[in-house]
């Protein structure tokens, strides 16, 4: 909302110089009262941000679209996403082998400064064909390109992933770690060049419930925390100029930041359930 003001103070003061005086007085009532309707226009929906809001309403993938590589978008490739008892299922039942059919249920609508907590849980074993490294993984992906910018094969979006992960067994596998598929990110106010990079939290053995939350400043910085303690943070998330889609990708107004984007859920070979997506959002500006 200030840079709305700031425009209409700059465009005020050029009126100034080429009006009357009769003209300038309308313009500055007119301009008060443009202003005044900003403010309460904001102000009625920060009282709705102040809330949290249900990313999945319980009943169906109303508000998502679903993207698998090698299939347009929309098609649900062997009813792998779905809605089991209110919960948000990534499942594998109809499955004969994973057959690299990684998958996206991605959000419709974009994000820019928000608080995300997540609730899953991991069930039973993985498909036939599933990578080692996918074994009890999942993954918010974060910023990312829209269901309908991804090419037909690609298999993830262009996005920062924060990696949802549950024990192997006695293991010292960590959770919530980062990974940059088509971005880079800086850890330490250095960027990082390896494509993942581990958090301070352990992973939970078995198949209870593990909450989550996550803390997206535009472009500046993300938080990931585990009851309440900060585990990782970085800066400065943006496209790879080393990507495929890096061109294609580039904002006519933030180059190469990435300031926003959808949130996605992923689909890569183990039972996943999900009880909770809510978000609070914490923009400051009057955008949807």
């Amino acid at each position: 909302m200030e840079a709305v003001i700031l425009r209409i103070a700059l465009y005020l003061s050029f009126l100034e110089i080429i009006l009357s005086s009769k003209q300038k007085n309308m313009v500055r009532i007119a301009s008060l009262l443009l202003v005044l309707a900003l403010v309460v226009s904001c102000a009625s929906k920060k009282t709705v941000q102040s809330e949290w809001i249900q990313l999945f309403n319980g009943q169906n993938l109303d508000g998502w679209k679903v993207k698998f590589a090698g299939n347009v978008v929309g098609e649900n490739y062997k009813n792998t996403f779905r809605v089991e008892n209110g919960n948000l299922v990534v499942s594998y039942d109809e499955y004969e082998n994973f057959n690299d059919k990684f998958g996206h249920l991605i959000s419709d609508k974009v994000y820019s400064h928000y608080k995300l907590r997540v609730e899953y849980r991991f069930v039973g074993n993985q498909v036939n064909g599933g990578a080692a490294w996918a074994y009890r993984n999942n993954g918010l992906m974060l910023h990312s390109q829209s269901a309908e910018s991804m090419e037909p094969g690609q298999d993830f979006p262009t996005s920062i992933e924060v990696q949802l992960l549950g024990g192997i067994g006695d293991d010292d596998r960590t959770n919530l770690n980062v990974c940059t598929p088509g971005t880079i990110i800086d850890i330490n106010g250095k960027p990082l060049l390896s494509h993942c990079y581990n958090s301070s939290s352990k992973v939970i053995n078995g198949e209870d419930w593990t909450t989550v939350e996550i803390e997206v400043y535009g472009d500046s910085i993300f938080k990931h925390l585990f009851n309440g303690e900060l585990v990782l943070e970085y800066t400065h998330p943006r496209l790879d100029p080393d990507s495929p889609d890096y061109q294609k990708l580039l904002s006519p107004e933030t180059g190469d930041r990435l300031t926003k984007g959808h949130i996605a859920i992923q689909a890569e070979s183990h039972r996943t359930e999900f009880r909770k997506i809510e978000l609070l959002n914490l923009s400051d500006d009057c955008e949807d």
